[in-house]
């Protein structure tokens, strides 16, 4: 198809007559705003000498070298690579002109360039072990000096040409085929492509439903089906830019997407990686109608991790960053909750959990969410503290329960006098009860013994 392009038939304007050229210039002129609506487009004969250098140039870059084949040769990938230059140098000029008919062999140089098959995964999922390591998705691809200035050229044509004219070869399928990189390994590749994604949802208007759609398809696959995936981190950053743009009061699409996929998206195994860019799009939304946080916060604890307690530490920063934006009426509801699962994590044996469970209520808006609910919150706090300070290993820990305790007395002395009473009856009836257990254990081992003693023994004679 590219060499199609390249070498279509020449025209021969020395055999058109002066009156035929003259109805063509006629039909030109009054085609000139529908044809050539972008300041950077030139329609141009496609024997100009111009035309003819720049196809020339796409020719060769149209070339494909892998760096993993010994019978390549270094000089000619050099050669592409400054060619390439050569090729960026002309689309990002202001001075220069693209001329029109090299827009359809430019397109398909990027597509033959970039739409290679990915190489097979070096991670077959993101653990935490793997979260230790900086660089746990970083398979560098060979290929990146010549990517990178295809990336560049694409990203200059999505800036420079104006998107009707564009439209015609940036299609649907060249958007899906884009979106397919995102599972590129090499972050340079991931953080190009994020730019370059980001300014064709910027300026193509008319593909911002589609893409929007593709995306969700995208998280909702990693979501509910692989759990593998290593640009989720670059799809929200782009969501991110496109919630701060969303008007209010939001339309039903958008709070659909809160909590059909942002949601569910705190509950993978490689929330870790992304975590920082879920939040920031969930308290977007938060800040845009305060009313929403009732739902992402009751979201954030049903897919609260057992047994992850990095997982634990970033959520309870997420969710003393969405009290901040909560609406003050929605407090007295999500009191109870809230502060019943802080207290389970200021419980944690893992000291770090325990500690930022702790720090929490330092956050003058959440003491102001426990306060509106203090008569509910206050006797399952108490117990929490009650029992670090009884039977915490850590003296950190300890000390900070003391520091939140004498806190907490402030607000309200009588009633944490109150709680403390209850939880010395509640111990007293569970130690009664413990003695009742006990005794009544007593009872069948006595009646067992007593029964096994009746009972007349059988011998099992072995003949030799």
């Amino acid at each position: 198809m590219m060499n199609a392009h390249r070498n279509s038939a020449k025209a021969s304007p020395g055999r058109i007559s002066t009156t035929l050229k003259h109805l063509f210039d006629l039909d030109s002129k009054n085609n000139s705003n529908k044809l050539s609506s972008s300041p950077k487009i030139v329609r141009q004969s496609s024997s100009d000498p111009e035309s003819e250098g720049i196809l020339s140039l796409i020719s060769y870059c149209s070339v494909i070298y892998t760096f993993t084949d010994p019978l390549e040769s270094p000089s000619q990938q050099d050669i592409k690579r400054n060619k390439l230059i050569q090729l960026l140098s002309i689309v990002k000029s202001p001075k220069m002109s693209l001329p029109e008919q090299t827009l359809s062999p430019l397109v398909n140089m990027i597509s033959a360039n970039l739409f290679q098959p990915l190489p097979p995964s070096n991670n077959n999922a993101i653990t935490a072990d793997l979260l230790e390591d900086e660089e746990f998705a970083s398979a560098l691809s060979p290929t990146w000096p010549h990517l990178q200035l295809v990336y560049d050229i694409l990203l200059r044509l999505v800036l420079n040409v104006d998107p009707k004219v564009l439209s015609n070869y940036i299609d649907q399928s060249f958007l899906t085929n884009v979106l397919c990189l995102f599972q590129s390994e090499d972050p340079r590749e991931r953080e190009s492509l994020k730019n370059v994604y980001h300014r064709i949802y910027s300026r193509f208007t008319f593909y911002r439903s589609f893409m929007r759609k593709s995306m969700n398809e995208v998280f909702l696959h990693y979501i509910f089906e692989t759990e593998k995936h290593c640009g989720i981190g670059e799809l929200l950053e782009i969501w991110g830019s496109i919630i701060n743009g969303f008007t209010v009061p939001l339309k039903e699409e958008h709070k659909l997407f809160l909590m059909r996929v942002l949601i569910p998206l705190h509950k993978t195994k490689g929330m870790q990686v992304y975590h920082l860019q879920l939040s920031y799009c969930v308290n977007q939304f938060v800040q845009k109608e305060p009313m929403l946080g009732g739902i992402v916060v009751r979201g954030v604890l049903r897919y609260w991790p057992i047994t992850n307690c990095h997982k634990e530490v970033l959520l309870i920063g997420e969710l003393e960053e969405l009290v901040d934006n909560i609406d003050p009426d929605h407090y007295r509801k999500l009191a109870l909750p809230l502060c019943t699962q802080i207290t389970r994590c200021l419980n944690s044996w893992n000291s770090q959990v325990a500690e930022r469970a702790l720090y929490i209520w330092n956050n003058e808006q959440f003491v102001k969410m426990a306060n509106s609910a203090i008569e509910e919150v206050f006797p399952v706090v108490v117990e929490g503290m009650e029992k670090n300070l009884k039977w915490h290993w850590s003296q950190s820990v300890k000390q900070l329960t003391e520091n939140v305790k004498a806190m907490l007395e402030e607000m309200d002395p009588s009633l944490y006098e109150k709680c403390l009473q209850e939880i010395g009856h509640k111990e007293y009836l569970a130690q009664q009860e413990e003695v009742k257990r006990k005794k009544r254990w007593e009872r069948i081992e006595l009646e067992a013994a007593k029964s096994q003693f009746l009972q007349p023994q059988k011998f099992i004679c072995v003949s030799h």
